[in-house]
């Protein structure tokens, strides 16, 4: 399998220095599936090209197999018996190819250079060439992969046999990428992703995987629009170990970024009289939350705990529970909430719980209501009806308020661009006929009711800011009726 990198800065041969390989030898390493070859097949100050070539040696590639093969591993083409000696590992990118560049260029992968520091810091114009890339998910995943990090994409589909296109393109593409990056960072884009589009990693993953992946995604992948697909490729679709990572990297997000969009979070300008929207979102909730009767109370994906505060306030609820995928965001309301110096007592009804609402958690069942506030639209589209099993269908609490993005309102915002979301974690935002849809949907398969209102000032073009929904199970339904006939009751009696 090969590997060329091209640059044109000048003095190109300074590559060399970079990558600490001299442009007139030959480099080889032994690996322990074969071995790598280093090469410059052009090298002047105009322009220098490298060449990683990996040697890969069947028989011992398949010596080392039958352990811990990953969940995606079976779909591979070599994983029938003859398949471990005839395969297309030898020609392919994959992560024997990532693994090769960590060994074989482990100091550039650093960002280091005894020689050339200032340079190995520094942008420069690059295009790194894989002639043969298994790519499962074509060419549009390689350019969604590569794209938001700065690179132009040019990845062309190889069709199954030239003399026969009627057969359709193979599982591979030829990929080109051209930018102007740190040749580290460029190193480290490849280093992941390389594997991850391949989706069949020739080694055990194990826990220290993610230190690996975090370490060589520093910078990038935690605002990486497809992060949660890298991570589950490069951790071998290992639910554990994906989840782990992606808590982490949320931690990030939270730590590097702003927890709202300001342009957005604030619905005109503030006054005693006009709170912002962030406050009458959240009396918007409290005032639902105080009509359901609710005692026991989920704030599910509490964040630093704005509405938890408010909740703590109000001494009709007797037990609060906050819940969020990100230990820092927990430990930020646990500081807000200054719960250590709360009474006993009052610091009796808080719980504050690490959780993802992607995953059943029996902790979260048996409560009165729950509280999904500006949640939703953080969830991948693909994992939301993962979002509803575990919070309508098995947490099922009594009653449910959903808050969310109208993107219709956007055009409002004068320091948004057409196209872009309030937070730059939001994975969609609904209009509010989707809004309505879900809601609906969501209703129907999981027996509740629900209502639909706004909250923020109503624009008669295009609606209010915030979507609120309340659903309510039918047993909720039915015990507020009864309550409110007896009320009835006793007032005509009075």
């Amino acid at each position: 399998m090969l590997l060329t990198l091209t640059t044109t800065h000048r003095p190109a041969t300074d590559l060399g220095y970079l990558l600490v390989k001299h442009p007139d030898r030959v480099h080889s390493f032994e690996l322990p599936v074969g071995a790598a070859h280093v090469v410059y097949p052009e090298a002047s100050e105009q322009r220098c090209t490298v060449a990683l070539l990996v040697d890969v040696d069947p028989l011992r590639l398949a010596g080392g197999r039958g352990k811990g093969r990953g969940r995606s591993q079976p779909a591979a083409p070599d994983t029938f018996t003859l398949g471990q000696y005839v395969n297309d590992r030898p020609y392919a990118a994959s992560s024997l190819l990532s693994s090769a560049l960590a060994k074989v260029f482990r100091s550039a992968l650093r960002g280091e250079s005894r020689d050339r520091p200032e340079l190995a810091a520094a942008a420069i114009p690059l295009e790194v060439r894989v002639p043969v890339l298994r790519c499962r998910g074509g060419a549009d995943l390689a350019d969604r992969m590569f794209a938001p990090l700065g690179w132009a994409v040019t990845a062309t589909p190889i069709p199954l046999d030239e003399a026969y296109p009627q057969w359709g393109d193979s599982w591979y593409v030829d990929l080109t990428l051209t930018g102007t990056l740190r040749l580290a960072d460029a190193l480290n884009h490849l280093y992941v992703l390389l594997p991850v589009l391949d989706d069949a990693k020739h080694y055990w993953v194990a826990p220290d995987e993610i230190d690996k992946l975090l370490r060589a995604g520093a910078g990038w992948l935690a605002g990486h629009p497809e992060r949660s697909t890298i991570t589950r490729r490069y951790l071998a679709h290992r639910r554990a170990l994906a989840g782990e990572a992606l808590t982490r990297l949320a931690e990030q997000r939270l730590a590097d970024e702003p927890p709202v969009d300001s342009v957005a979070e604030s619905d005109g300008e503030e006054t005693p009289s006009r709170p912002s929207l962030a406050a009458r979102r959240r009396e918007a909730v409290l005032a639902a939350l105080a009509a359901s009767g609710a005692t026991r109370v989920l704030d599910l994906g509490c964040g630093p705990g704005a509405l938890l505060s408010a909740l703590v306030g109000d001494r009709r609820y007797t037990e609060i529970v906050g819940t969020d995928v990100s230990a820092r965001a927990l430990t930020l309301a646990e500081r807000r909430l200054r719960l250590d110096r709360l009474p006993e007592r009052q610091r009796d009804r808080i719980r504050l719980w690490q959780s993802a609402l992607t995953y059943r958690d029996d902790r979260l069942r048996g409560y009165d209501a729950a509280v999904l506030m500006e949640v939703v639209e953080h969830v991948d589209p693909p994992r939301l009806p993962a979002l509803e099993d575990a919070v309508f269908g098995h947490a099922r609490p009594g009653t449910v308020v959903v808050t969310t993005p109208n993107v219709e309102h956007n055009v409002r915002y004068e320091g948004l661009t057409p196209g872009r979301f309030r937070h730059p974690d939001h994975r969609f935002e609904w209009t509010r006929a989707e809004f309505a849809a879900w809601v609906d949907r969501v209703a129907a398969t999981h027996g509740y009711t629900a209502t639909i209102d706004g909250i923020g000032d109503d624009d008669p073009e295009v609606g209010p800011p915030t979507q609120l929904a309340v659903f309510r199970t039918a047993e909720t339904t039915k015990t507020d009726e009864t309550t409110k006939t007896d009320e009835t009751t006793k007032e005509e009696t009075r």
